[in-house]
């Protein structure tokens, strides 16, 4: 099956409702893609307006067995005395790109505004995100794996 890597370029938020009544809150984003979920760090006291910049990947299958090309960022703000808040998320469809990047070997959104919904689907700010999916290139005619062992040619 074709594959390849999905790097995802977490940049900033803005205008995030506030969870934290006495203090700022301290947003972090939590990144899933069907099974596999990443972290960014906590941007403390960042409030509403956090900026990350930080960069994850994932390995990606395409075309995939279930047909769900669904980024979803949840933004929780991280407290030290009870349950982490949920503050809202942003869903990405991916397949356009993937299917571009299959194609040409490369794809790339640039760093675009994705909606922040709460829970209700009501609009609560915006984040920041931008993705860049590369095709591996497959290399099956050096190599043939054999449950779990790699037999080589030469």
């Amino acid at each position: 099956m074709p594959s390849g890597i999905l790097e995802v370029q977490l940049v900033d938020a803005r205008g995030l409702g506030e969870t934290d009544f006495l203090d700022r809150m301290d947003p972090y984003v939590l990144i899933q893609y069907k099974s596999q979920e990443r972290q960014s760090s906590v941007a403390r006291g960042a409030g509403g307006n956090p900026v990350w910049n930080e960069r994850f990947t994932f390995r990606v299958d395409y075309p995939g067995v279930d047909n769900q090309y669904k980024l979803i960022l949840k933004i929780m703000d991280k407290d030290t005395f009870s349950a982490d808040d949920f503050i809202g998320e942003a869903s990405i469809y991916i397949e356009d790109l993937l299917a571009l990047g299959m194609e040409r070997g490369k794809a790339e959104l640039h760093p675009t505004k994705q909606r922040v919904l709460l829970a209700d689907r009501t609009y609560c700010g915006e984040i920041r995100v931008g993705l860049n999916f590369t095709r591996k290139v497959d290399d099956a005619g050096d190599n043939e794996e054999y449950g779990g062992w790699r037999h080589s040619e030469n």
